[in-house]
């Protein structure tokens, strides 16, 4: 996400086009005024990423009691959150360790958090088997993708490419949730996101052995 830092060296000598960075270039002048202004009147990055969780946790209860479309506008309203972090880091000086494993790890539970929701809407709202099973695996593929990232920066590679990274998930989500149709959007995001996680995969061991060779 926003504040998070990736490896130096060989591996990230090439920058791979991404959505995410697209969205970022494409909307700097609206993103940066509106992190100036929090800037101004005290807030502070790790601040709004931590209201990033709470309204992600809002949406979350907002699904499981059944009110998909509200929680697809909350969501909509409050996604800008998920940039605005990183943006106010940049102008206020540069982003922090501490920032950076902040905005990843809330992240992660946000997403994780939403995934939740949907599953007690399909076990406790509104029963389907097929419903919970797919937020399961929706879930899994999730955390798969964000893991294999994570052990491979660790490792000094990159694995920052795949069908569906975090932004793109977002934008399923979001219009799915808004029309009242999550389980078109549990089958895209269980589907998906584990092919995703299965690229980065072989993604990283092609640079590994290219390494060892």
């Amino acid at each position: 996400m926003s504040n998070s830092t990736q490896p130096s060296g060989e591996t990230t000598a090439k920058t791979r086009w991404s959505f995410d960075g697209f969205l970022r270039k494409t909307f700097k002048g609206v993103i940066d005024p509106v992190a100036g202004f929090l800037l101004k009147i005290g807030l502070t990055p790790n601040m709004i990423t931590y209201c990033g969780l709470l309204f992600s946790t809002a949406v979350a209860v907002l699904i499981a009691t059944g009110h998909i479309t509200t929680a697809g506008i909350v969501m909509l309203v409050t996604a800008p959150t998920d940039v605005l972090d990183g943006s106010m880091a940049r102008l206020k000086g540069g982003d922090t360790l501490y920032g950076a494993f902040i905005d990843s790890v809330t992240d992660r539970y946000a997403e994780l958090v939403i995934l939740g929701g949907l599953l007690v809407y399909y076990v406790v709202t509104k029963p389907d088997i097929a419903g919970a099973i797919l937020a399961f695996v929706a879930a899994m593929g999730s955390v798969l993708v964000s893991y294999v990232k994570a052990r491979a920066e660790s490792l000094g590679f990159t694995a920052k490419m795949g069908l569906l990274t975090r932004v793109e998930r977002v934008i399923i989500l979001i219009p799915c949730l808004i029309f009242n149709i999550p389980m078109v959007a549990l089958w895209i995001l269980a589907v998906l996101t584990n092919v995703t996680a299965v690229q980065r995969f072989f993604f990283v061991r092609k640079q590994i052995l290219a390494k060892q060779a």
